[in-house]
């Protein structure tokens, strides 16, 4: 059956005990791998766009490629994984994040606490973990909403985004980088998911350096670049 009415969670913080250890990883994968963390940090290809027009505030940038090998100096950044409730792993972002992670990742969702049986991240929650053998220091989990499935996706997904936000300011993470959650199989329209995406964004300008949205298709990337022109461009790029 399907999941009952949308959840819909204050911000929490991480369940998972903190501090993690610290250590700075060396990108890994070769040229491919460094000349994208190059982009991810603003020195070649994406766009920008200032997230206000107040002094110091904090800019999001745009890319197409793949989000496990997005980083920018492996200590204060972050990769967000589209997960599912129980966080072990699926399809998608998931698994791939999963994957290039390695079994260590799966290990470490194990130890979150379940809140119920089987859930470990309600949809709209977030939670962290180390990231092993991705390029960044940190990964955070969140839950978006089904979108046929959800009677308030629009608030499960802002909450999805915010409480990543949150869990990331909370823990020190200056650069944080998003795929388009929920607009896989969970089928949240793009266009409606993108607006959501970056107006939240916005709401953090003065607590993260960078919000980077990692997109997979040409298609997404034209949609988040499209929003990010309406809501953003009044300020100075």
């Amino acid at each position: 059956m399907s999941r009952a009415a949308a959840r819909i969670f204050s911000l929490t913080p991480s369940r998972l005990p903190l501090p993690f250890p610290k250590r700075r990883r060396q990108p890994c994968g070769g040229a491919a791998r460094a000349s994208f963390s190059m982009a991810a940090s603003g020195f070649a290809g994406g766009e920008a766009f200032r997230l206000s027009a107040e002094a110091g505030a904090g800019t999001l940038k745009l890319h197409k490629g793949d989000i496990t090998i997005w980083s920018v100096d492996g200590a204060t950044d972050a990769i967000v994984n589209a997960a599912n409730e129980r966080m072990l792993g699926g399809g998608g972002v998931d698994g791939a994040v999963h994957r290039a992670a390695g079994p260590e990742l799966v290990a470490a969702c194990r130890k979150v606490p379940e809140v119920k049986p089987g859930v470990r991240c309600p949809t709209g929650e977030a939670r962290i973990t180390p990231a092993f053998k991705l390029p960044v220091s940190r990964v955070i989990h969140t839950v978006g909403p089904i979108y046929d499935m959800d009677e308030q996706p629009e608030i499960s997904l802002k909450n999805a985004y915010t409480n990543s936000l949150k869990l990331a300011k909370e823990n020190g993470i200056q650069y944080i980088a998003f795929p388009a959650i929920s607009c896989g199989i969970f089928r949240f329209p793009p266009e409606e998911a993108s607006k959501i995406s970056v107006s939240t964004a916005q709401e953090f300008s003065k607590h993260i350096k960078e919000v980077h949205f990692v997109l997979f298709s040409d298609e997404l990337y034209n949609i988040w670049r499209e929003t990010a022109n309406e809501i953003l461009s009044q300020f100075e790029k």
